[in-house]
């Protein structure tokens, strides 16, 4: 079983409804298993969930909510399979989930970073095994001029096994 931590952001209905109807077409992968998400700690193994409990708290204590805005999609290679992904990146806000992200791996999680990937804040919405698919949404999204705006106030603390996500417990950001 791996722990990670999640940022459910809250959006505006008319874009929950649009991201969601988005990914029922193109997220084959995560769409059933999964509500949109930043994913801030990716899948953790070997740590206790008490423990992993305790060090998110600790590390998200001073962490304030915030605004983010989307104006851009960017295409993803993934680096553990033949997959590509399309992912919805904030202009606005960008730097709150690199700092929130970075804060948490700082210490207890430091020896679970894989250094070898850049962390690139995102709403995953589709993948495909096709880069030019994948490269094809990605500029009918940034050719739209469509603009999402939300909020993160929370993380939530979930475990994933067998293809499901369940959530363990919420976090919320002062």
């Amino acid at each position: 079983m791996a722990y990670l931590v999640l940022a459910y952001p809250k959006l505006s209905k008319e874009d929950y409804t649009w991201i969601q109807e988005f990914r029922k077409l193109h997220d084959e992968q995560y769409y059933e298993v999964v509500e949109p998400h930043f994913t801030i700690v990716f899948p953790t193994f070997g740590k206790s969930i008490d423990d992993f409990i305790k060090e998110v708290e600790k590390q998200s204590r001073d962490f304030i909510s915030f605004d983010f805005t989307i104006r851009c999609a960017v295409i993803n290679k993934d680096s553990f399979s033949d997959d590509w992904h399309v992912f919805l990146t904030p202009d606005q806000g960008h730097s709150n989930v690199v700092k929130l992200h970075d804060k948490l791996y700082s210490d207890f999680l430091l020896d679970t970073l894989f250094l070898e990937l850049q962390f690139v804040p995102h709403i995953g919405v589709a993948n495909s095994k096709d880069k030019w698919k994948c490269k094809k949404l990605v500029d009918e999204f940034n050719d739209s001029n469509k603009i999402i705006n939300g909020r993160v106030e929370s993380i939530d603390i979930v475990s994933f096994e067998d293809n499901k996500v369940d959530h363990i417990k919420k976090i919320s950001l002062v």
